[in-house]
């Protein structure tokens, strides 16, 4: 599985980007999809989780309330949009891929990088303020 994430660039405090995850080599129509944020001398920090179907997402405590995880299998596609972006948002943006698409265990470990099987090569959101 390759991910390639898009829709990074600059924006001012306040406005909005939204983020694309295409996978390509197979189909993630049942993996768990996630995003993670990293700022260079930081840990890689979890944002948002969704499950196979679309029917269970997850988000960090950070942007909870302003960002929105979503996924179309038709198109191998998942996607964040973020709103009401902060300075603190500024970050490197990665998608992954969880063989666990759903179920007990992924709904108590969505946010662990470990779980993640394949990764994005990143996309840098800057938020100016």
């Amino acid at each position: 599985v390759q991910l390639q994430a898009s829709g990074g660039g600059l924006v001012q405090a306040g406005g909005s980007l939204r983020l694309s995850c295409a996978a390509s080599g197979r189909t993630v129509s049942s993996y768990g999809m996630s995003w993670f944020r990293q700022v260079p001398g930081k840990e890689r920090e979890f944002v948002a989780a969704i499950s196979w179907s679309g029917g269970n997402t997850f988000y960090g405590e950070a942007v909870k309330g302003r960002f929105t995880i979503s996924r179309d299998n038709a198109k191998n596609t998942v996607y964040l949009q973020m709103n009401s972006l902060k300075p603190e948002d500024t970050a490197v943006y990665y998608c992954a891929a969880s063989f666990l698409g759903d179920g007990p265990y992924y709904r108590g470990n969505y946010f662990r990088a470990e779980e993640y099987a394949y990764w994005g090569q990143g996309t840098l959101v800057t938020v100016s303020s």
